[in-house]
Parts: C-alpha cells; structure tokens; sequence
C-alpha cells in the first residue's frame, strides 16, 4: 500500500510530537504530562477512524485508552496493546541530546520512550491508519487497550482485563514491545521471563547508633544484609534458595539447536551490549539459555547508614534492598516469593529482623510458535524484511501476556522491531527508523494476512 511510504514523514512528524511529551510515570510531578500522552493516543486513534475511543480513568491511576473497529464480520478480532508511559531520563548528563526533544542521528531517532514503547506503539497506531485513509475499512476487526503504568506495575490494565474479559474479546494480541535478534533479522519472541519485584528490609537497634559506643555488640543491618545477598546466589551465579529450579521447564532440543544457528557472537556482545570485563553466570550454560531460558535473582538498589559527603560513623537501625528474580516456565510468581522468604528467614543473622515484602509480579509465558496467529505474524514479517523470520525468547517480562492468557484465554503475538543497542531504560535511548517504517507494513501485512 503506498500510503505508508507516501506519509514516511508525517508519521516521523507524529512520532516526534509523541516523544516530547515526558510520560514518565513514576514521577508525580509528571501526572499532567501522562494523562497529556493519553489524549494524544486517544486523538490519534480518533482522527485516524478507529471508533468507539475513550480514556477509561480511575483515581490515583494513569489513564488506559480505549478504542475498536469492529465492523469486519466473520474476520478475526485482534487485541493490539502497548503502553505510552516511559521511564525516567536520569541520568541527564549521559545523554548525547534532551531525553525529551527527539534527534535523529545515523537513521535513528533518540529520545526516551523511542523504542519502549511509544515507537513501537505508534506503529500499530499507524498500520491501522493506513487502511483506515484509503479503504475506508480494516480487514480484521480490531480493539486497541494502551495503558500507561507499565513501568509502574500496570495494576490499572490488570484490574480492567481482570472485570471486562467480554469487551476486550478477541482471538489473539498483538504486542509491539520487544525487539529483533539482529539488524534486518525479522523476530518473533516465543518465550517471556515473569518477574517477581519487592523490597528486602532488616532491622536492628530501635535507632541509629554510634559506632565507637556500641560497635562490636549492636547488630548491623547493612552488614546483615550483606551477608543474605551473598549468600542466595553461589559465585557462579546459580542461586541457592531451596526448591527455585524445580519447576524450571528446560528448552528442548529443536529450540537450542535453532538458538545455535542465530547470528550470535559471544565477544561482540560483551563489548557492545554489556560493556564489562566478562559475562558472570554458569559457564556450562550457554549465554543466550542464560538470559532467555533461566531464572535470575538481580539486586538493584540497596539504601541505609550514612552515605552523605564527609564522616558519620553510624550504625544504621534499618537496611533496605530493591530485589527481583526473573521467572521462567513453569515457575510460578507465588511459589518463587514463598521460596524467596522461607530462604531469607534461614538465612538471617541473630540481632536483626529481615523480610522480603513482594511489590509488583507477573508470570513466564510460553507461545507456540505453531499457533496460526504467530505463524501468518512470521510470513508478515519475513515478506516485509525479505528474511526467513527466526523465533526467539525474551529475557524480559511483559505482564500484560500473561494477563492476557489468564483472562482472555488468548496468545499473543510479540511482533518487536527494537534493536539490542537501543539502550532501553538508558541514556540516549533510540529506535533505528528502518525498522520504523517497515514495522508499520509488517503490522498492516499481518492485518491484510488474517483478513483473507
């Protein structure tokens, strides 16, 4: 359809205006800017023809947006989702150019939220816009959900799919939030990490206490916390919480011998992706079952004691620790937190109380690649990119799949035109505009598929 390379630079035009709006959902001296990101969804969906377009608002939440097409009889109905919000930009000083005013640099565009996901986004937006303006009409019917606390834990889209299972009715999804193995290698991801996030507190004396007056008697929750962290993961990585790898659903043959077979060097992706002296974890399991196919235990912040300028010799009452583990099938959310905090109550020195409180989780999730939905996906793809399209997993979580399997009984097709080096959460975050554009024609390919 020439629609879409007629309208390249509106859709650039578009995206930019999308991109400087600071959707950083975690900030709530960004709430306007959000709910300002919403309406731009909501309008957009509205101008291009979808109907039935709202924003559904509940107090103390961002807003979802709403819309369908429904007017395909006999045809398939597809769910497409994605999410507006971002994260934060910090730190400002890595980055090349403003997180917020979008810069095009060697075919990509730089901004927060370019790749994850108000790009990706954007592409469904636009693939239903191009049959919209010229036909008239969409070859399958179609119901969009974008939500906005993503990055927050999206407890408003799970309570909303959870009671409205009959609205939200369709024969699969369609999620743009996950990324290609290489560049021009079309990929569909097959395989999702869950992920289970909280916060591991120890406490101690009733105050903080001089060091010099107390040291050597009063129990220190820094040094206690320590002494838990290290002791839930051996030094090669695997981690040593009683009953963790039981559930562990290991790849089968056919799926490593296909990994094998992906563009895949070892070294480069230290330098270019990890950027460390070497890759931690089991030497005896390959890297990419490392990521995509085991589970993992991650500390990602930890606070307490004294951590000003200068001198302050304290012993701090309280530590505490930001920790995640990601999931893999048939791991389940529950049964991990338990596992979790039965090994943290064992493993806590005397002197000091220690509990691991769960803040946010989600599910693995497993697609079979065999599915119609996925495979007409594929053929979508591999015409638009010229390519035989490869199956992967992903290392990360997406909630939203499982939510989906969960309440609507539905696959979903993770249809990603990211890059490993678009630095996601990152300084000088980007989307290479290549896979922009014929992201837009696969999307709009794999809707002409299913509608004939």
């Amino acid at each position: 359809m020439s629609y879409y390379s007629d309208h390249r630079e509106q859709f650039l035009e578009g995206l930019k205006q999308f991109l400087r709006i600071p959707s950083v959902s975690t900030a709530p001296e960004h709430a306007a800017d959000v709910e300002r990101a919403a309406r731009f969804v909501a309008d957009d969906l509205r101008n291009s023809g979808m109907e039935n377009v709202e924003m559904i608002q509940k107090e103390g939440h961002h807003p979802l947006v709403y819309a369908d097409w429904l007017n395909a009889p006999g045809k398939p109905t597809l769910l497409l989702y994605g999410h507006y919000d971002v994260q934060p930009a910090e730190p400002l000083d890595e980055w090349l150019s403003p997180p917020f005013e979008p810069d095009i640099r060697n075919e990509n565009i730089y901004a927060r939220g370019a790749s994850d996901d108000k790009g990706q986004t954007y592409v469904l937006l636009k693939a239903l816009e191009g049959f919209l303006k010229t036909a008239g009409a969409l070859p399958v019917n179609i119901r969009c959900l974008i939500e906005g606390e993503e990055e927050v834990g999206g407890e408003h889209i799970e309570e909303y799919v959870a009671q409205n299972a009959g609205k939200l009715r369709a024969d699969a999804a369609i999620v743009c939030d996950t990324e290609m193995f290489a560049p021009e290698l079309p990929t569909i991801c097959v395989g999702l990490r869950g992920i289970v996030y909280g916060e591991l507190t120890v406490e101690g004396a009733r105050t903080d206490l001089h060091s010099g007056v107390y040291g050597g008697a009063a129990p220190n929750p820094l040094q206690a916390m320590a002494e838990i962290l290290a002791a839930l993961k051996d030094r090669d990585g695997r981690i040593q919480i009683p009953g963790f790898y039981d559930r562990v659903r290991p790849p089968s043959p056919e799926e490593r011998a296909a990994w094998d077979r992906l563009p895949f060097n070892e070294d480069e992706y230290l330098e270019k992706e990890i950027g460390a002296e070497s890759l931690v974890g089991p030497a005896d399991i390959p890297v990419l079952e490392r990521v995509w196919a085991q589970p993992t235990l991650e500390v990602h912040g930890i606070r307490g004691g004294f951590i000003g300028e200068g001198a302050k010799t304290v012993i701090p009452a309280r530590a505490l620790a930001k920790v995640s583990m990601r999931l893999v099938a048939d791991q389940d959310p529950g049964e991990a937190t338990r596992q979790l905090q039965a090994a943290i109550a064992k493993l806590t020195p005397k002197g000091v109380k220690a509990k691991f409180q769960p803040i946010q989780g989600g599910p693995p999730s497993m697609i079979d690649p065999t599915n119609p939905f996925i495979h007409a996906a594929a053929d979508a793809m591999a015409e638009i990119f010229g390519k035989q399209t490869v199956y992967i997993r992903s290392g990360g979580s997406i909630p939203i799949v499982g939510l989906f399997k969960q309440h609507l009984h539905i696959p979903s097709v993770l249809m990603g035109f990211g890059l490993p080096d678009d630095n996601l959460h990152a300084p000088n975050e980007k989307f290479h505009l290549p896979n922009f554009y014929r992201g837009i024609e696969a999307v709009a390919k794999y809707l002409q598929l299913l509608g004939t």
